[in-house]
């Protein structure tokens, strides 16, 4: 696929730096096979089909945004940690990102509270290897001291909202740098609305990334290095699986990573049908790709020349994704993470 393809002209004034007032109270355009139809969230408990299987992912954003002190002069530095590595007698090492005024190199000690960065290494893509220390863990100091990763196209710090609005109400395992934002949208009374319709809740795990906001910087989607992300898919959601087709309910999809997950997961010479995986994921989804397991997604808008646009391209096909997107675009919905939603019933590719 040609990058070229995924680009459209984004109004900045559409990029939603805050979230709608209530979780289940954004627009959501319906994309069909024919026509586009303009209905609200909360109007999914409706439009979702009854015996459905919903698959969410529940993990949970870090606060993995620190702001600390170079020791010895004071200079302040930045730092986003994004995956620990490993753990041994105290001391945690982890992948990360840093910027301060002057390089930090291999040696240099950083203080953010209680919380002592030491960096290790630093690759060739500007990667920092760190040694992490904090008394009581680090994760627990990460929830005092850290703050939200909000992603930095909202142009602003984060606040105390963030720290709700930025999680999904079915947060478990925490590991992501960045939420699975159509999730963002379901509310605990949604749910409970959906659950009374017979909709059953599956739940997986995929870490969301640094590189889910890293656009295609080359001509051609084949050429692109498909970022890693962690997922875990355990047997009881492979069985849920296994019971929609057995009732021949619909399985949906909340957001591009389960979307990602469950084709990572699909069973080889078993269509439709899932089994368990532990570990990392390079799928890179674009058009031309065949789903096998999802049947159904629910969606934000994304940003132009994305992979996130690439894979909700090949479920819905490139003429009715640029068609959405440009309904969407005259009507003023609100995109990107705090954005409005899009729900497309059926595979249209």
């Amino acid at each position: 696929m040609k990058t070229a393809e995924l680009d459209y002209l984004l109004p900045e004034q559409l990029i939603a730096s805050r979230p709608a007032a209530e979780r289940d109270g954004g627009r959501l355009l319906v994309v069909g096979r024919e026509r586009d139809e303009h209905r609200r969230v909360v109007d999914l408990a409706e439009l979702v089909p009854e015996r459905t299987l919903l698959v969410v992912n529940d993990t949970r954003v870090y606060r993995s945004r620190l702001f600390g002190e170079r020791r010895g002069t004071g200079g302040r530095v930045e730092l986003l940690l994004l995956a620990r590595e490993s753990s041994d007698g105290g001391v945690e090492r982890w992948k990360a990102l840093g910027r301060a005024s002057k390089p930090l190199r291999p040696g240099t000690r950083i203080d953010v509270g209680p919380i002592e960065v030491e960096v290790d290494s630093r690759d060739d893509d500007g990667t920092l290897r760190v040694a992490v220390r904090a008394e009581g863990g680090v994760e627990a100091a990460m929830e005092r001291h850290g703050h939200v990763p909000i992603p930095p196209y909202l142009r602003r710090e984060d606040d105390v909202d963030d720290v709700e609005r930025y999680q999904t109400v079915y947060a478990r395992h925490p590991g992501s740098v960045a939420a699975p934002t159509a999730g963002l949208h379901l509310s605990t009374a949604l749910l409970s609305r959906l659950e009374a319709r017979g909709v059953e809740l599956g739940r997986l795990v995929l870490h969301v990334g640094v590189g889910t906001f890293r656009p295609v910087a080359v001509d051609d989607l084949d050429q692109h290095p498909m970022h890693s992300e962690h997922i875990e898919v355990d047997e009881a959601l492979a069985a849920k699986v296994a019971a929609a087709r057995a009732r021949a309910a619909p399985v949906i999809a909340v957001g591009t990573t389960v979307a990602r997950a469950l084709e990572s997961a699909a069973a080889p010479g078993c269509p439709g049908q899932l089994q368990p995986m532990s570990g990392e994921t390079r799928l890179l989804i674009q058009p031309g790709y065949r789903f096998s397991v999802v049947d159904g997604l629910l969606t934000n808008f994304h940003m132009p020349k994305s992979t996130l646009l690439a894979l909700v391209m090949a479920f819905a096909g490139k003429a009715r994704t640029r068609g959405a997107y440009q309904e969407a675009v005259r009507c003023s919905y609100r995109f990107l993470s705090y954005g409005d939603a899009m729900w497309i019933p059926e595979r249209l590719a």
